[in-house]
């Protein structure tokens, strides 16, 4: 049974649009299972009017709020769960809606197997609009053995990387969470760029399996709009060096690696263009297939197919800015 009550940590930057219907979703689906939160939102250098939305939430009894200057997203969930005392703690996102029979499916799970404590949302990506619909699309590429047929599966060390896993929704004893997030060392000085998920979560699936069912689900409504969609690409890509690069002595040979790539790349482009478009235009055709394959919807084919270029150099960019900030730091 999840262990009443459930502390929620929830991080929040400029989402006044989103922190409502985030925590309305998260007390509905409480009510359903008949269990009590306490939900703690870490509002992190806000800007917009997210700082009066969570008082007049915690005014009514909604949330607590803890206001901080901006550290970023590892940080900011770190502090919460440093606050909470809670047994359990779920860390959700802001732009996430819980559904309703999320928690309660849980339960009757853990009532089964007491053993299964740890668990990783099935995320659910709201594809109403193109560049949404493209994060939705690679993402069943990436994590296709899951979502190919989506089941309750748990894994470990060794299949981490085979299955979907992030801290858009993510419930595990308090404890574990703070031990994962006390080995994590970040490889930049910025601790704003840290990578807020992956390495954590590997160090909860070396001490836990980690549980994965289509019972226990969410929607993520991402960014809707270009300028968004290119910030969080540039941000991924920095992040993902943070989160997969493991050491700082592997950043000298991927950045000289990466280096060769784009140089041939920009000689390609500018002695052959012709060759070089008809190359990019495979590679997204391929990409879509892929997709196809993988189980994604013919919205998500097409983002996929329309922003794949756009993606890889952003995306690309901002690998090349995370090797940078690792080179310099060290």
């Amino acid at each position: 049974m999840v262990v009443e009550p459930l502390g929620v940590v929830v991080p929040v930057m400029d989402e006044e649009r989103w922190v409502r219907r985030c925590v309305a979703a998260l007390h509905a689906a409480a009510e359903v299972a008949g269990i009590t939160l306490d939900v703690l939102v870490v509002d992190d250098g806000s800007t917009d009017a997210t700082p009066a939305v969570l008082d007049e939430m915690a005014d009514r009894g909604l949330v607590r709020v803890h206001h901080q200057p901006n550290r970023g997203r590892f940080e900011a969930r770190r502090t919460g769960l440093e606050m909470l005392t809670t047994e359990d703690v779920l860390l959700v996102d802001s732009r996430v809606l819980v559904d309703p029979g999320a928690f309660a499916h849980v339960q009757r799970l853990r009532a089964e197997d007491p053993s299964a404590r740890v668990w990783n949302g099935h995320v659910e990506v709201d594809t109403s609009n193109p560049y949404a619909a493209f994060w939705s699309g690679i993402t069943r590429v990436g994590w296709r053995a899951y979502f190919a047929r989506p089941r309750h599966v748990s894994y470990g060390p060794e299949e981490f990387d085979r299955y979907p896993k992030g801290t858009t929704m993510f419930l595990a004893p308090r404890r574990t969470l703070l031990e994962a997030a006390g080995a994590f060392t970040s490889l930049y000085d910025d601790v704003r760029l840290a990578s807020d998920d992956t390495r954590m979560l590997r160090e909860v699936a070396r001490a836990e399996r980690i549980h994965l069912s289509p019972g226990f689900s969410c929607r993520y409504h991402g960014r809707d709009s270009l300028q968004g969609w290119l910030r969080q690409a540039w941000f991924r890509g920095t992040t993902f060096v943070d989160g997969y690069l493991g050491d700082a002595g592997r950043a000298v040979p991927v950045a000289a690696g990466l280096t060769a790539a784009a140089a041939v790349a920009g000689a390609l482009a500018v002695r052959r263009p012709r060759t070089a478009l008809a190359a990019a235009a495979a590679g997204c055709a391929g990409l879509a297939g892929l997709t196809a394959a993988s189980g994604g919807t013919a919205r998500e084919v097409r983002a996929v197919a329309g922003l794949a270029v756009p993606f890889a150099a952003v995306f690309g960019a901002g690998v090349a800015r995370g090797l940078a900030l690792v080179l310099r730091s060290r």
